[in-house]
């Protein structure tokens, strides 16, 4: 999606405003590096590690992993490390990597270099899709200047390129795409973290935590947690699409109402009968529940979801959950690496059969099956690619119950008979 509008957060105490991550954005320009310093300063020598154990801040790529205990470990591993700076943004939906990388290039490039200076790296790698060729250009200028600068120090920072895919944003996959194999993921040990690029110890944190710590390598731990919650301390990127006024990357301090953001992007365009969060491997959630709950990991957690990868998608009452989630599971089936048995025939089962049950054509056992089935696929395969499918279809099942005997009782909408408007913004295969 291409977000039209950005919200900023106020922060939650008076005490040190500084700015927050989308404070420089220029909706026509990228933000040059004289008015980026003039805003943000520059870095400051503080014990980064700490100050980010202190912080609270977890990676904004999906899992969540604490960004202080990620950089220590690499810390404790033998040779020299070497940073790499995850600009796929796998997820078909998500705006907000890219926008940072294309207006507010040098708050991502510093907070790489930042750790790479704490971990004693010389060599950073922006790794990015391939269709991403503006936010190349935007960075390789910004890279030009920042060497006549000298910022960077000794620190190399060079691009490379994926093929792009859902599954080679993968950390272990962009890994094996700098070795020069197939960018493919893989759980087998050693983890990047021991052994990645050229055998030596890997940082790979995603564009949105890399801004983070730019800012707090500046203000600090304490001035972190005056937004956000105790528990999850700060501010966080959110793509709100689907069935709303203007798409938006809204920032937003961690628990803030889902109806808040609706309303940061314009709010609902009509009634809405469920959203889903996370993403595309994300979770669907009865509309009503999802607009009250905190967007957090706790206030999500109550509805068996999960802020993911930073998205949340409003689906109008008009549509038909089953008839998108089938659309999303046959992307699934496409965007395997096809290396394993439960993702290349799995998934494909799941996709087949759910596409089956949104168009009326199910058979009486296929409920059942897709159940057991979802089951026996989880947990398995070289990557998490089946969960995510597995997590989407469950969450179908409950949310759109109602939806699912009426058209198992012959009775489909008329979205699953092709005569209703696509929902979800984005071109999977034909699903049926």
């Amino acid at each position: 999606m291409s977000p039209t509008e950005v919200t900023r957060v106020i922060p939650m105490s008076s005490r040190r405003q500084h700015p927050r991550l989308l404070s420089g954005l220029r909706s026509d320009r990228p933000l040059p590096l004289e008015e980026h310093l003039q805003l943000h300063g520059p870095l400051a020598r503080l014990d980064l590690i700490a100050e980010l154990e202190a912080s609270g801040l977890r990676g904004r790529g999906g899992a969540g992993f604490p960004t202080g205990a990620k950089l220590r470990a690499v810390a404790a591993q033998r040779g020299r490390p070497v940073v790499v700076v995850n600009g796929i943004e796998a997820e078909p939906v998500s705006g907000k990597d890219k926008l940072l990388l294309r207006h507010l290039p040098h708050l991502v490039l510093d907070g790489a270099v930042a750790v790479a200076q704490v971990l004693g790296a010389r060599e950073t790698i922006v790794v990015m899709d391939e269709g991403a060729a503006s936010e190349r250009a935007i960075l390789e200028r910004a890279l030009e200047i920042r060497r006549r600068r000298h910022l960077d120090g000794k620190i190399e920072v060079r691009l490379a390129t994926s093929p792009g895919g859902f599954v080679a944003g993968e950390e272990t996959a962009v890994v094996n795409l700098l070795n020069g194999r197939e960018a493919k993921p893989t759980f087998k040990p050693p983890l990047p973290f021991q052994r990645g690029v050229s055998g030596s110890p890997t940082l790979v944190q995603n564009v949105e935590t890399l801004a983070h710590i730019a800012q707090i390598a500046r203000f600090g731990a304490d001035w972190f947690r005056q937004a956000g919650t105790h528990d999850e301390p700060g501010t966080t990127l959110v793509t709100a699409t689907g069935a709303v006024g203007r798409p938006t990357v809204a920032e937003v301090a961690v628990g803030t109402p889902i109806d808040d953001i609706l309303a940061r992007a314009g709010g609902p365009s009509e009634p809405l009968g469920a959203l889903l969060v996370g993403g595309f491997s994300g979770t669907w959630v009865p509309a009503d529940a999802g607009r009250a709950a905190a967007y957090s990991r706790a206030g999500l957690a109550r509805l068996g979801a999960s802020p993911g990868a930073g998205i949340v998608v409003a689906l109008a009452a008009g549509a038909c959950g089953l008839v998108e989630t089938a659309r999303l599971l046959r992307w699934f089936q496409a965007e395997s690496a096809g290396q394993c048995g439960p993702c290349v025939f799995g998934v494909a089962d799941l996709a087949r059969t759910t596409a089956a049950v949104a168009t009326g054509r199910a058979g009486p056992g296929d409920v059942a099956r897709l159940r057991r089935w979802a089951g026996q696929i989880e947990g398995r395969g070289a990557c998490r690619h089946p969960d995510g499918a597995v997590r989407l279809l469950r969450s179908a099942l409950e949310v759109f119950a109602v939806d699912m005997h009426r058209h198992m009782d012959g009775r489909p909408c008329s979205a699953a008979r092709g005569r209703a408007r696509v929902a979800i913004p984005h071109t999977v295969p034909d699903w049926r």
